[in-house]
């Protein structure tokens, strides 16, 4: 039980931070998230879809690549933040201050869901699976080296949709994971 509040209390400030701070704010910072406003400026499709549909393949590919173990924390990680960044979004409500502000914030409050995520044996079903499953390929690729790759290909690509402050915002977001 413990566990899953773990996960659940870990996915509502990541989600949290996600539909209150860095989307409304366009504050693209490398994740799957972010990912999923550059595609939603691109098509015009909704940002929820993008999320939803990554995720679920994010999580296909940790039941087959991690296995089972790793999967049964996963899935309730996957479907806390499917429900809750949908609920949270829909809301429409949004933090709105010092961008500066926003990206600390945001930071903190991801990074601390992360926490009880990983402390939980989960993943938040990010890009975190991809770095994951390319470390049990080949245990010498670096999990923060390679999610921080990906994170900054992410921010690249957003470079295409939105002002580089946003951009700016995103590696202030994301640099003090390292």
């Amino acid at each position: 039980m413990k566990r899953v509040l773990k996960i659940m209390f870990g996915n509502i400030l990541i989600t949290g931070a996600y539909a209150f701070i860095t989307v409304p704010n366009k504050i693209v910072n490398g994740g799957v998230t972010s990912f999923s406003m550059v595609l939603e400026e691109f098509s015009s499709i909704p940002i929820t879809y993008f999320v939803d549909f990554i995720t679920i393949l994010l999580l296909i590919c940790c039941y087959i690549f991690l296995g089972k173990t790793y999967f049964t924390g996963t899935i309730l990680s996957c479907i806390c933040y499917l429900v809750f960044f949908s609920i949270f979004h829909d809301t429409g409500l949004y933090l709105v201050m010092n961008p500066i502000l926003c990206t600390v914030i945001a930071g903190v409050l991801v990074g601390i869901g992360y926490y009880f995520c990983i402390s939980a044996k989960s993943t938040a079903v990010g890009f975190d699976v991809i770095a994951l499953i390319l470390n049990k390929k080949n245990p010498k690729v670096n999990i923060a080296l390679c999610m921080y790759t990906i994170n900054v290909c992410v921010l690249l690509f957003g470079l295409f949709a939105y002002r580089m402050i946003s951009i700016l915002m995103g590696i202030g977001f994301t640099s003090p994971s390292l």
